[in-house]
C-alpha cells in the first residue's frame, strides 16, 4: 500500500465511541484463582502522539480498538468492546438476552455481562448465536451460560462443530504455538513493543469452553425466532471461516455482518495457520448482503470493531470490501496466468487508489502481500513450478551451507549487518536466519537478527506482522514466550464427538512405533448405542461406525462398553476404571503409549 488515507477523517473515532452507555471500571478481568486475564489499561500509552518505533497507521488503528465499554448500537441491541480480542452483542428479547458471539474466554464473557446487567437489569440468557467457528467467537460460551443454566437455544452454522473442533484441537498445538506470535500476547504492551492486533488488542488469557449448537442454520433466508426476536440469515460458507453466516434483525432494523466485513483487510489465510479461505466467493457473499438487505437495515455492526450507522454508509462499506476482496482475488489470478509466482505477484500488486484510500480496506489484520500468497496457495499451492524449489534442502542444510560459502557464520552475520545498515532489512532478515540455524547457539547472529526483526516489526503498518517480528525477536534474545491459551481445556474437549475424539488421538500417534503393532479395538457407546470400530494397521489409527451396510469383518480384539465421558477421559490418560472390557486388555496400554503429547513451547525462529 502507498499513502495513507486522511489521517484528519475522525468519522471511524465518532462511530467507535457512539453509543458509549459505560465504560468497565476498572478494565481488569481475573479468573478464579486471581490470575489475570485481561487488562486494558496496559494501553493506556495509545493517548499520547505516535512515536518513531510505531507506524502511524496502526497507531491509529490501535486507538481505535482500544475504545472500550458497553454500547447501544439501536434500541434493545449493545455491544460490548474491548474487553476481549472481538465484540459481544446482547439483544434483548422479550422475557431474556440473546447472546451473540461469547468472546474467547468464560472469564471476559461473564464480565461483560456483568456490565450489561449493571446498567440494563438483571435479565436472563435465554438464546446464544454463534456467527462462526472461530474460538474467539465461541470460548466464552460458559461464561453466560454456565454449567447448570437452564438449557437455551444456541444457533450456528451449519458445519460450526466440526470446523471450530478442526482448527482448534486437530492442529490446536502448532495454531496456538503460532498465535503467540500472531497476536503477540507475551510481548510487553508499549510504544516498542504490543500496540495491538489490527482486529482488536490481543487475546484474552482465561478459560476457552464451548457449548455444542442446538439449531442449525442450513441455507439462506431461514428464519428463526429465538425468545419472541425473528432473525433472518444469510449463509456465507467458505468466507472469514469455512461455516459462518450473516443475520438480520428486520423489527430491528439492524444486519450483523459476522466477521465477513471489519474495518481492515482481514486474512484469506491467517498467519497463525487455517484452511485457505475463497476470497471469490468472499466477494460475492458480501454482494450478496446488499442486496438482501439494503433496504431493511439502517445499522449494520460485526464481531469486531465498530458499527456503521445510515444505509448509506454502510452499504459503502460493503462494497469497499466487496471489490477489495474481488480485486485482489482476480488480479492474482491474472498474473498467475502470466507466469508469475506467489512471491512475485505479491511485490507487484498494488490497490487502485480509491481501494488504497479507504480506512477500512488497510492491511492491519490481513495484508495485500500475505493475502495474494493465500490466493495463489489455493488454486496451484505450495510449489511455484521451478524444479529448483522441488526437493530442497530444509532450513539447517541450506543454512550451514550458505555459511560455508559466505566464508563462515561471523562473515555471513557481518554481511547481514552490512545490508541492514544500508537500509535492505529484508535481505539481512534472510542472511541472519541462516547464521541461526547454522548455528543456532552464537549469540551474535541471535542478537543481530533480533534487532533486525525489531525494525521491520516496528516500521510494519500490518498488526500480526509487527506482532510476528517482535515475538521472534523476543524469542532470539529469551527462549520461546510459553503458551497463554489452551485449546485443549476440558471443557473445550467434552464438546467432541465421539469421531472427533478419535481423529485427535489418531493425528498424535507415532506412526513409526506404532507401524508394527496391529489391533482392533471395539467401542459400545452407551449414551448413542453405537458401535465404533477402532483399527491399528500399518502405523494409522482409523475407525468407522458399524452398519447394516458396512458390517465389521472378523471379531475384535478387546471390546470396551463406555460412555464419551469415559472414552475422553481414558484416552486422555486418566484410565479406564469401571468399564466393561472384554478382550485383551493389554491394548489399551499399548494405545496409550503409542499417543505423543506435542511441546506446546516448541521452537520457531530457532531449530
Amino acid at each position: 500500500m502507498s499513502d495513507y488515507p486522511d489521517f484528519d477523517d475522525s468519522t471511524d473515532f465518532a462511530n467507535a465511541r457512539r453509543g458509549l452507555v459505560a465504560e468497565l471500571n476498572p478494565p481488569v478481568i481475573t479468573a478464579a484463582d486471581g490470575r489475570v486475564v485481561w487488562d486494558i489499561r496496559a494501553y493506556d500509552f495509545l493517548d499520547g502522539p505516535c512515536p518513531p518505533s510505531a507506524n502511524p497507521s496502526l497507531w491509529r488503528q490501535g486507538q481505535l480498538c482500544d475504545i472500550q465499554g458497553l454500547f447501544e448500537v439501536t434500541e434493545g441491541i449493545y455491544q460490548v468492546r474491548n474487553l476481549d480480542l472481538s465484540n459481544m452483542t446482547i439483544v434483548e428479547a422479550e422475557t431474556g438476552v440473546i447472546i451473540i458471539d461469547p468472546l474467547i474466554s468464560a472469564e471476559t464473557a461473564a464480565a461483560r455481562l456483568a456490565l450489561y446487567r449493571e446498567h440494563r437489569g438483571d435479565r436472563p440468557v435465554t438464546g446464544m448465536i454463534y456467527t462462526h467457528s472461530h474460538a474467539d467467537h465461541f470460548g466464552g460460551a460458559r461464561g453466560v451460560v454456565p454449567e447448570g443454566h437452564p438449557e437455551v437455544p444456541i444457533l450456528a452454522p451449519e458445519g460450526f462443530l466440526e470446523h471450530a473442533v478442526s482448527e482448534n484441537v486437530y492442529a490446536g498445538n502448532a495454531m496456538t504455538r503460532r498465535a503467540i506470535f500472531m497476536y503477540g500476547t507475551g510481548l510487553a504492551k508499549a510504544p516498542d513493543g504490543q500496540i495491538g492486533c489490527g482486529l482488536g488488542m490481543t487475546t484474552s488469557t482465561g478459560t476457552i469452553t464451548l457449548i455444542p449448537p442446538t439449531v442449525d442454520i442450513t441455507h439462506t433466508g431461514q428464519t428463526e425466532v429465538i425468545d419472541g426476536v425473528r432473525v433472518v440469515f444469510q449463509l456465507t460458507p467458505g468466507t472469514e471461516a469455512p461455516a459462518e453466516m450473516n443475520f438480520l434483525f428486520p423489527e430491528r432494523r439492524a444486519l450483523c455482518m459476522a466477521e465477513n466485513a471489519s474495518h481492515t483487510m482481514h486474512n484469506v489465510l491467517t498467519l497463525r495457520g487455517a484452511v485457505v479461505r475463497d476470497a471469490r466467493i468472499w466477494s460475492s457473499y458480501l454482494d450478496e448482503a446488499i442486496g438482501m438487505f439494503a433496504d431493511k437495515a439502517d445499522v449494520a455492526f460485526a464481531s469486531h470493531h465498530w458499527p456503521t450507522w445510515g444505509a448509506e454508509h454502510w452499504t459503502a462499506w460493503l462494497a469497499g470490501q466487496r471489490d477489495m476482496y474481488a480485486y485482489l482475488h482476480d488480479q492474482t489470478l491474472r498474473l498467475i496466468n502470466q507466469g508469475r509466482n506467489g512471491t512475485e505477484i505479491a511485490e507487484e500488486l498494488t490497490f487502485p487508489p480509491a481501494l488504497d484510500g479507504l480506512w477500512a480496506g488497510r492491511g492491519y489484520y490481513g495484508s495485500l502481500s500475505h493475502n495474494v500468497k493465500a490466493v495463489y496457495q489455493r488454486y496451484l499451492g505450495w510449489f511455484d513450478g521451478n524444479p529448483a524449489h522441488l526437493w530442497e534442502h530444509p532450513e539447517v542444510a541450506k543454512a550451514e551451507r550458505f555459511a560455508a560459502d559466505y566464508g563462515g557464520v561471523d562473515a555471513l552475520i557481518a554481511k547481514g549487518r552490512d545490508y541492514a545498515a544500508r537500509g535492505d532489512a529484508r535481505f539481512a532478515a534472510t542472511l541472519l536466519n541462516y547464521a541461526v540455524f547454522a548455528d543456532p547457539d552464537n549469540t551474535a547472529a541471535r542478537h543481530a537478527l533480533a534487532e533486525v526483526y525489531d525494525t521491520l516489526g516496528q516500521g510494519s503498518e500490518n498488526g500480526t506482522w509487527r506482532n510476528f517480528f517482535l515475538v521472534g525477536a523476543a524469542e532470539l534474545r529469551d527462549g520461546p514466550t510459553p503458551v497463554s491459551l489452551d485449546t485443549t481445556d476440558p471443557q473445550m474437549m467434552a464438546a467432541l464427538t465421539v469421531d472427533m475424539i478419535i481423529d485427535s488421538i489418531a493425528v498424535r500417534i507415532d506412526g513409526m512405533r506404532a507401524a508394527e503393532t496391529n489391533f482392533v479395538i471395539d467401542l459400545n457407546m452407551l449414551d448413542s448405542a453405537s458401535t465404533v470400530r477402532l483399527t491399528m494397521s500399518n502405523g494409522a489409527l482409523t475407525h468407522r461406525g458399524r452398519s447394516e451396510a458396512a458390517p465389521f469383518v472378523g471379531l475384535a480384539d478387546l471390546t470396551l462398553s463406555l460412555t464419551e465421558p469415559e472414552l475422553l477421559a481414558g484416552l486422555g490418560g486418566h484410565g479406564f476404571d469401571g468399564v466393561e472390557m472384554v478382550g485383551q486388555t493389554s491394548l489399551l496400554t499399548t494405545l496409550i503409549d503409542l499417543i505423543e503429547t506435542p511441546d506446546p513451547r516448541f521452537p520457531v525462529v530457532t531449530p
